[in-house]
């Protein structure tokens, strides 16, 4: 291997780690479960990969570059995404409320105490895939995309899509097991510190994803 081929390749794994801590890809990352902080960030990395590498391959094969108007475009559709993911999180904000409902089993009436929490065995590990799939399309990603365009190598830009792409998903792990340890740190007895730092994620996510619409419409 030549120092340029190595140097390439050696930016590519910098430039996907610095990509996972961009601001939208932290806060979107952020909503999710902090169950499995490894295997949250892990999927991210591995839906963005996927959706780098099939587009990396046709901009590799065509030797075209991404529209500015379509990079826009996705980059709406990230920025919608955040504002969903915010509001979805403000609806669950009461969730843990433990409560009773009253009901009839055989003509006996009942009363049940208990809370909608959701249970540890439920979990939504497709959820960061699809994030990781759509957050694949635009951003730097696109800038990235940019660059493959200027390799004359058709299996070079390939190694780089790849490369691109560990450095994506080591940066977002170590990102989500980051960002999961004010979670996991408190007790479920602080209830209430639980819920106010949900209710911050989710108004960063609004938040950031209304700054990331009102950029591209301005």
């Amino acid at each position: 291997m030549n120092t340029t081929f190595i140097s390439l390749l050696s930016f590519g794994f910098l430039l996907g780690v610095k990509h996972a801590f961009d601001a939208d890809h932290i806060t979107a990352v952020s909503t999710l479960s902090k169950r499995n902080p490894s295997l949250t960030g892990l999927l991210w990395g591995l839906g963005h990969t996927i959706t780098i590498l099939i587009v990396g391959l046709i901009v590799l094969s065509l030797k075209i570059a991404i529209p500015e108007k379509l990079a826009l475009s996705f980059e709406f559709i990230v920025g919608g995404m955040l504002i969903i993911m915010g509001f979805s999180i403000l609806t669950t904000l009461d969730t843990h409320k433990i409560h009773f409902h009253k009901h009839k089993h055989e003509e006996e009436e009942h009363i049940h105490f208990h809370s909608h929490s959701i249970e540890k065995t439920h979990n939504h590990y497709h959820q960061p895939l699809l994030i990781g799939l759509i957050h694949g399309l635009a951003g730097s990603a696109a800038v990235t995309l940019l660059v493959l365009s200027t390799i004359n190598s058709f299996w070079i830009g390939l190694f780089y899509i790849l490369i691109f792409g560990f450095g994506s998903i080591i940066g977002m792990v170590s990102a989500s097991n980051i960002i999961s340890l004010p979670f996991r740190l408190i007790p479920n007895k602080f209830g209430r510190m639980d819920k106010i730092l949900r209710l911050c994620t989710s108004l960063l996510s609004i938040a950031i994803g209304f700054s990331i619409i009102y950029q591209i419409v301005k």
